[in-house]
């Protein structure tokens, strides 16, 4: 028999496990076990499903170790098993849910691959912002997600130029449901913010800025964020929001922030843009939406051409890359 050295393909190639693996965060099979109600075959009345079936799926789990089968057809939780009773890891795997969205969207890579284009109104028959418009239930997992619920509570230490002092107000760009936003205003009792992100995402921010204590600091723009922004603030931010785009959209929205920055406003990213050296994996939003993510190099041409200059770019304590610019004074 040849002997294969390095990576194991099959193990590589198994689709099996992580189905399994959507198929109990859906079906919510972990609570039940987490009730002191350890799962026996037949388990209809429990968990809703056919037996036989769920009976297969969690031997397969509990043989690549999530779940025990502590008896013939008995299993319980082990910690592997534990994170599917977490509220963020159910939403990134419910497959009725943004969690289908992003596991059914792997299936259109070889599109991608082939074309540097997202395949994912082939699957879906809209693009993925239209799609999530179109289905508001989706639409509001994914900005759960996005949130406190899927991504913990945002980090609001941003170390930028000069410190926080002379900064009276942010604009968030396609700031979701303004997590980062509160956190920010939470921690800096003098500024003022401003929301910008579509209506519907927008609308679903009031719980998130009442929660922290902020709502009368806070004005919320229901707006794309390719239209004009509010102009005049402080500091612009992108979080998380250049590296769902391609190169011409990703100029059309630091263009945006350019004008509204200008004269003497500064635009923060943070996020898809590293060092020119660091490794650049394949990531989910490149498969939906044809994302990048971008060295410092190329960020700054991008910049550039969206009449903005690269002023500082390094990491902060917690590992983040961060990225100032400001508008440039020849356009």
């Amino acid at each position: 028999m040849p002997t294969h050295e390095g990576a194991d393909l099959d193990a590589l190639t198994d689709l099996c496990t992580p189905w399994c693996i959507h198929v109990v965060a859906t079906l919510r099979i972990a609570d039940p076990v987490a009730a002191a109600r350890p799962l026996t075959s037949p388990t209809p009345a429990a968990t809703g499903c056919d037996a036989y079936a769920l009976h297969r799926v969690l031997t397969r789990l509990a043989g690549k170790g999530v779940f025990v089968e502590t008896a013939p057809g008995r299993f319980a939780l082990n910690d592997a098993a534990r994170r599917l009773l977490d509220p963020g890891t159910r939403l990134g795997l419910d497959l009725e849910g943004i969690g289908g969205r992003f596991a059914h969207a792997w299936g259109t890579l070889l599109t991608y691959v082939r074309t540097g284009s997202p395949g994912y109104a082939e699957r879906f028959g809209l693009p993925y912002w239209e799609d999530l418009d179109a289905h508001p239930e989706i639409g509001a997992a994914f900005d759960a997600l996005m949130g406190p619920a899927g991504h913990g509570t945002p980090d609001p230490d941003l170390p930028i130029t000069g410190g926080w002092g002379p900064v009276g107000t942010v604009v968030d760009v396609g700031g979701g449901t303004g997590a980062m936003l509160a956190e920010i205003l939470r921690a800096r009792p003098a500024i003022r913010g401003t929301l910008v992100d579509l209506p519907k995402t927008v609308a679903r921010s009031r719980e998130t800025f009442e929660k922290a204590g902020v709502t009368a600091r806070v004005t919320t723009v229901g707006q794309s964020f390719f239209d004009p922004l509010p102009a005049g603030a402080d500091l612009y931010l992108l979080s998380k929001v250049a590296n769902d785009w391609p190169d011409r959209e990703a100029a059309a929205i630091l263009r945006r922030c350019a004008e509204a920055a200008r004269p003497r406003g500064r635009v923060v990213v943070l996020g898809g843009v590293g060092p020119d050296d660091a490794p650049r994996p394949l990531s989910i939003e490149m498969v939906l939406l044809g994302g990048k993510h971008r060295s410092v190099t190329e960020f700054r041409e991008l910049a550039r051409e969206a009449g903005l200059e690269v002023t500082a770019a390094g990491r902060q304590p917690s590992g983040r890359f961060v990225v100032e610019c400001r508008p440039s004074t020849t356009m």
